[in-house]
């Protein structure tokens, strides 16, 4: 191990030669620190934790390793000393033996900086060192290519969005009046400002929008995706914002923004894989009478949405209340089923009866309609024909009606509130 190597090393682990690991784990942690609800899991594969730059990835394995107070090594991938030594997994384990004794755990920031990060993990796993592996990604563009294909079976893949409600709230009042006026009051906030940490926690959280929203359009598209029509990604990104929850018409789109269907179509499927936004498919179930092809966007931060299209104007004043609270929907739907066995659609008939989100989960079924205001204790036209036509086992109208329960034929249909979305929906899921 060269001198440079060993004092980049030094300088991100000084407990090697401190011997002191918790406080230097605890010097990694903000304050305060909003717990987050995705419990890691690596037993004898990687912990790969991906998710939007800024949503918390290493500082949920921060928390995770204090917890557990054991010696971990931490490599930022960026430095270029640490690309270089990890280049094979063979001379890494050779050299690693140099610093003494070997860690319990070894740390990867920004895997994705890796020339030939699957590859190294993959030898890491597969040489059973021992150690516990952890890695983080800010794009799963990246990793795609990087990890994917080489590490088939030897990751336990988590993904980390912005925070939910129930962890933008807090520690709540164990009163259930008192919890909902804390949950309600994040969830108003969330409308607006979405839930990236900074934000929440951020005395300006329209600056702090604005300068993830410029890191995004300027770093990463440009510099590490070689987008070279920087003005044309904009727009694309300005026009998804100003149609959230609406069908996509991406020639519409390629005529305004002055680039072709396969560019729009690269740019969304680039802002999917860095998780900025979600397109979601019909869900069809054969009928000839359904919409089978159309695709939805919905953005994974209010936030980000409206800094680029719809301001922060109080919610009640708002022409687009509905998109915003159909778009804080999705984002709780999506942090809460699992991205690799569940999946999130919308259903449409060609009469226009729609309903929100439809959740398939191993076979079954959840539909989820939206509602900025009260329903007033009443199913929809729309909904009761998709209960009708597919008796799902779980109906949710997320509006401002009083919680009850009901059923409509086989299915039990839940009246909730924004912040009840999750725990109904996990409760479901089993």
């Amino acid at each position: 191990m060269h001198d440079a190597l060993l004092r980049v090393v030094l300088q991100d682990n000084t407990w090697l030669e401190r011997g002191d690991v918790a406080p230097w784990c605890a010097g990694h942690l903000p304050e305060p620190f909003l717990a987050r609800k995705l419990v890691l899991r690596a037993k004898d594969r990687v912990c790969l934790v991906v998710g939007p730059r800024q949503a918390g990835k290493s500082t949920l394995i921060w928390k995770h390793l204090a917890q557990r107070g054991r010696a971990a090594l931490y490599l930022n991938c960026e430095e270029p000393a640490i690309r270089e030594w990890t280049s094979s997994a063979a001379t890494f384990m050779s050299e690693l033996g140099q610093l003494g004794k070997r860690p319990a755990a070894l740390f990867l920031d920004e895997v994705q900086r890796l020339p030939e990060a699957g590859l190294f993990l993959k030898g890491l796993v597969d040489r059973r060192t021992a150690m516990t592996l952890y890695a983080t990604g800010s794009s799963s563009f990246d990793l795609a290519a990087a990890t994917r294909e080489s590490l088939a079976g030897r990751a336990e893949r988590h993904l980390l969005l912005p925070l939910s409600i129930a962890e933008a709230a807090g520690r709540v009042p164990p009163a259930r009046a008192l919890a909902d006026r804390r949950y309600a009051a994040a969830a108003r906030r969330m409308l607006l400002y979405g839930g990236y940490t900074t934000v929440v926690l951020g005395p300006q959280p329209e600056a702090e929008l604005a300068g993830l929203v410029e890191a995004f359009v300027v770093r990463d598209a440009s510099d590490r995706f070689r987008v070279q029509r920087l003005p044309a990604f904009r727009r694309i990104l300005e026009l998804a914002a100003g149609q959230v929850g609406s069908l996509c018409n991406y020639s519409e789109w390629a005529a305004v923004a002055g680039i072709s269907n396969d560019t729009v179509d690269d740019y969304v499927g680039l802002l999917e894989e860095t998780h900025i936004v979600r397109t979601l498919r019909p869900f069809a179930g054969g009928r000839r009478s359904e919409v089978t092809r159309a695709r939805k966007i919905f953005f994974l931060d209010n936030g980000i949405r409206n800094v680029l299209c719809g301001g922060f104007a109080p919610e009640r004043s708002r022409a687009d209340r509905g998109a915003l609270h159909e778009n804080l929907v999705l984002t709780e739907i999506a942090k809460t089923v699992s991205p690799l066995l569940d999946d999130i659609c919308y259903w449409r008939s060609k009469a226009g009866a729609e309903v929100d989100f439809v959740v398939r989960h191993r076979g079954r079924l959840a539909g989820v309609e939206v509602k900025a205001g009260a329903a007033g204790g009443r199913l929809s036209r729309s909904a009761r024909s998709f209960l009708e036509a597919y008796r799902p086992e779980l109906m949710l109208v997320v509006s401002e009606d009083p919680p009850r329960m009901t059923r409509h034929g086989t299915t039990r249909v839940r009246w909730i509130r924004l912040w009840e979305v999750a725990p109904a929906l996990a409760a479901f899921l089993g």
